[in-house]
């Protein structure tokens, strides 16, 4: 029927099929074009206005200019948020590298059971952030925690056990851990890309007399280094907004040991009605994100290796 009715029109009106598919391709994201516009892009764009001024959202409006980023870098709570949301991203992104890439590296060896051990180590990475907020919470209590209990079961004194984040010093190193335990969705990407490796660079080596660790090093990790590049980025990206399992867990305490920047945003925004002041903070944070992931993206063309990518 369509055919029919082309055949009818003139020559000049008829759409060529690149133009055809152009149109289609436009109709086709047009809803996320929608949803991208009118509530992501223009929802930004309200809150840089609204990060101009002090507002409760209920009472109206007063313009103040850039008082409320001056503000925000005299800020003790502000400056602490910075801190801990700084020191939890620079350790737990490249232990998250290691241990996703150690773990995909073992599962992806001939053993046993094999689709058995990835689906358990891929699991974590699926389930809800606060069901796994309040299972850490069980894990991390100081008196009947299941990781203090089996470090007891291994001899070392209750006295000496750690409070977890129950405790100022363990309580960044707490929340680390936790994002160790998820990095199955890594470990998933990396066994891909392992995988994706060509069998013939490894036996090239072989014939070179390479060793283990020089295929590892000189074969493995450059064909990986696509790969790392992106969990890296998603790292920084997802741990500069970490939330869920702080909110529900400590509420940034003890003494606002565990306050991240997202969490200090939400309280003055929600419960001080400060949105104004939120919003400056969320500008804060996202210049913060663009600057670190920007670094990345300029730096991997001196560490990132595509295979077939012609050096000029």
């Amino acid at each position: 029927m369509t055919e029919q009715v082309l055949e009818t029109l003139p020559k000049r009106s008829r759409l060529t099929p690149r133009a055809r598919n152009t149109i289609a391709g436009y109709l086709f994201i047009l809803p996320w074009l929608v949803h991208f516009f009118m509530l992501i892009l223009g929802a930004m764009l309200a809150s840089l206005v609204i990060s101009f001024t002090k507002t409760d959202l209920l009472t109206g409006f007063k313009w103040v200019g850039l008082q409320n980023y001056r503000d925000l870098f005299k800020d003790p709570l502000f400056i602490k948020s910075l801190r801990v949301t700084a020191i939890y991203t620079f350790t737990v992104v490249p232990l998250g590298v290691c241990v996703a890439l150690s773990i995909a590296l073992l599962l992806n060896q001939k053993v046993a059971f094999l689709g058995f051990w990835r689906l358990i180590y891929y699991l974590p990475s699926v389930v809800s952030g606060v069901a796994v907020a309040v299972l850490w919470t069980w894990v991390l209590n100081p008196r009947f925690g299941l990781l203090n209990v089996g470090l007891m079961r291994l001899g070392i004194p209750q006295d000496s056990l750690p409070r977890w984040i129950y405790s100022e010093k363990w309580a960044v190193p707490s929340f680390v851990l936790m994002g160790l335990w998820g990095a199955g969705g890594a470990m998933l990407l990396y066994l891909a890309g392992l995988q994706g490796i060509p069998t013939h660079l490894y036996e090239a080596a072989m014939i070179d007399g390479a060793n283990a660790w020089q295929k590892f090093w000189h074969v493995t990790i450059p064909m990986l280094t696509p790969t790392i590049f992106f969990n890296m980025l998603m790292s920084i990206i997802g741990s500069f907004q970490v939330f869920t399992q702080v909110y529900v867990m400590t509420g940034g305490g003890p003494n606002n040991a565990s306050l991240t920047i997202v969490l200090y945003l939400y309280q003055r925004g929600f419960v001080n009605l400060r949105f104004g002041y939120a919003s400056a903070i969320a500008w804060i944070l996202f210049f913060i994100i663009l600057f670190f992931t920007m670094l990345v993206i300029r730096s991997s063309s001196m560490w990132v290796y595509y295979e077939g990518e012609l050096k000029k």
